[in-house]
């Protein structure tokens, strides 16, 4: 393949220059676009449909986010690199505003699985879920299955799902017909990185099971790295070796604790080359699956069939890129290191501002401590991530062009920048699990066969969300999504919003992990924030606690994003901002707490059943609010 030929190796094959990269994307798919249209694709055929979501992803990695935002293509932090999504701008429409409902891997994806929103579907953080319930609606799989589909997924998932086996026991759920498993990949040392419990390092036996990460090489050994093996005789060297082999940097609370296995992992190199670590093997079994009809491949131990060429396609590859750890391969991260960013300030006034939910967020994930060269690492490393995970994008994208045009059958590609988003050093801090728009905001691209619904390098500015995309997958696919049957979808068909005929003056969200129960509502001018709940796993109990909890006790934070794009004044209390302070609260407490809240008593398995529901303000959710 030829962008496999160019990457290879790293020790192999030398780094392409930036326009010679770029050159060579549009090349290859303005020319897969050409083709894949030539053909005359039969209006009764329904599309072939690739959903492509990386993870933890700030949306000014990329070039042509940063172009439509600021003009200029480059993140204000410093060089960023992204040819293939940036093509896919170029074909496709741009979904510019479009932002996440939870800040968390599992609950945001959940949101787009079910196209529901947190407090519909009764799934807030990080909590194992059911079908079993009585409100429960097939996830977006499913329905696509329904259509006559045949459904594909590889790689991160995040999906928490179990039900009731056909043999009475309860367990594990499988939501796509076929599901190339990460997490096996990781137990079969196919990524490059793994972590888990040991028994034995080096030959010597441990006391006890020792929780370690172990980085794998390109000969399939694995070495060792983990703050607790620093305890263990024989081992008191082991994770400072690895650690600088790797150049590892981890995420400290404080200088002096910056011990080698200390924290999750936020800057290194991959121990494997292009292609090789976890991002690549996913990329690799999509390619395997679409160039392989009808025929059984093998990944590990894991064994699935190829392409039916007789049925339409939903396919969807979960990049893990750019979560932790952060672990670009040689060929990206080397190029990178030579660039020089500018590190995001800290606004001295901001924290005190801030409720005690956001400043607990802060002190969990602080960054001001970080020494310069430190903060300099987590970010180059970031975008040499993000980069390398664009290019394997441009693979995946490639293979299924290629398909499609095989085929002669339509197609459509959704491409979803992070589940969420991520910070480096914004508001003092790294992580995400905050309302804030560098955890939130997640640009959307569709590109289409079909260039009526979805115009070529046309920018949507209206107000989307995650449950956009569930709704608007299933219209592709036949569905018609005024029947009744529907009714459960909280988003819109994005083909819709690009035609303007889907008005919302607002969004909403409402996230609880790590940050605590929390509820937001954006407008194009505002965003306001609402500690929804007094405590996390509530199961029902004081539902309607916001409704006549005090202001002060809500812990509100309120923004102009006009004058204060960057959400660092907080004005939740400022005289002048009363009036709308107060109509974006009782709107969105009517929404998220008055019309049909949901909470499950999930137990730790995911198999509780028992339902509390909140009903009093139904219909409050009408996309209307004026300020």
């Amino acid at each position: 393949m030829l962008l496999r030929q160019r990457h290879g190796d790293d020790k192999a094959v030398p780094s392409l220059t930036e326009r010679e990269i770029t050159m060579k994307y549009q090349f290859i798919i303005s020319g897969l676009l050409l083709m894949a249209v030539s053909g005359t694709a039969t209006a009764q055929k329904k599309p072939n449909i690739l959903w492509v979501l990386t993870d933890d992803h700030r949306y000014d990695s990329i070039r042509a986010f940063n172009k439509i935002m600021t003009g200029e293509e480059m993140s204000p932090l410093g060089y960023v690199e992204s040819p293939s999504t940036d093509k896919l701008a170029e074909m496709g429409t741009t979904f510019i505003n479009t932002y996440c409902h939870a800040q968390g891997c599992a609950p945001s994806r959940a949101s787009m699985h079910t196209g529901r929103y947190p407090h519909r579907s009764g799934i807030y953080e990080f909590e194992w879920f059911n079908n079993n319930v009585e409100h429960w609606k097939p996830s977006l799989p499913e329905q696509m299955e329904k259509l006559g589909y045949q459904t594909f997924h590889v790689g991160k998932l995040g999906f928490r799902i179990r039900s009731t086996r056909p043999n009475g026991q309860f367990g594990t759920y499988q939501v796509y017909q076929q599901d190339i498993s990460f997490h096996r990949m990781f137990d079969e040392n196919l990524t490059g990185w793994s972590k888990g419990k040991v028994k034995e390092i080096n030959g010597i036996k441990l006391d006890e099971p020792t929780e370690s990460n172990w980085f794998v090489t390109p000969e399939g050994k694995r070495e060792y790295t983990g703050y607790q093996l620093n305890t263990i005789p024989g081992l008191e060297n082991q994770s400072r070796m690895i650690d600088e082999k790797y150049d590892i940097l981890r995420k400290y609370s404080k200088p002096n604790e910056k011990q080698p296995g200390y924290g999750e992992i936020i800057g290194g190199v991959s121990s494997q080359p292009y292609g090789k670590n976890r991002d690549g093997r996913y990329t690799t079994e999509l390619v395997k699956f679409l160039g392989n009809p009808g025929k059984t491949l093998r990944v590990g131990s894991q064994t699935y069939t190829g392409v039916d060429p007789d049925k339409p396609l939903f396919a969807n590859i979960g990049y893990d890129f750019p979560h932790t750890p952060v672990l670009p391969p040689k060929s990206f991260r080397d190029r990178f290191l030579k660039k020089e960013y500018k590190i995001p300030k800290v606004d001295k006034d901001e924290f005190g501002k801030l409720p005690k939910q956001l400043q607990g967020l802060i002190k969990k994930a602080a960054s001001e401590h970080y020494s310069d060269e430190d903060k300099q690492q987590m970010v180059q490393d970031y975008y040499a991530f993000c980069a390398y995970g664009d290019a394997l994008i441009g693979e995946g994208v490639e293979a299924f062009l290629n398909y499609s045009k095989k085929q002669n059958q339509p197609w459509m590609i959704i491409y979803v920048c992070g589940d969420h988003g991520w910070r480096l050093n914004e508001h003092g801090s790294i992580y995400k699990f905050a309302p804030w728009k560098t955890d939130a905001l997640d640009p959307i691209i569709v590109v289409s066969s079909d260039r009526k619904k979805f115009p070529a390098g046309k920018v949507v500015t209206d107000m989307t969300e995650f449950v956009d995309i569930a709704p608007t997958c299933m219209a592709a696919g036949g569905a018609n999504l005024a029947k009744p049957q529907y009714d459960y979808l909280d988003g819109f068909d994005l083909a819709q919003v690009t035609a303007g005929k889907v008005e919302r003056d607002y969004i909403i969200g409402e996230s609880h992990a790590v940050t605590g129960p929390r509820a937001t509502i954006r407008t194009q001018d505002y965003m306001f924030s609402i500690k929804s709940r007094p405590k996390n796993k509530m199961g029902g109990k004081d539902m309607k606690w916001a409704m006549t909890a005090s202001f002060k006790d809500l812990e509100p934070v309120l923004y102009d994003m006009k004058r204060d794009p960057d959400e660092l004044n907080n004005l939740a209390f400022n005289p002048e901002y009363q009036d709308i302070a107060l109509k974006m609260k009782n709107k969105l407490l009517n929404i998220v707490i008055g019309d049909n809240r949901v909470e499950v008593n999930w137990n730790s398995s995911g198999s509780g059943t028992e339902i509390f529901r909140s009903n009093f303000a139904p219909e409050a959710d009408d996309k209307k609010l004026k300020l």
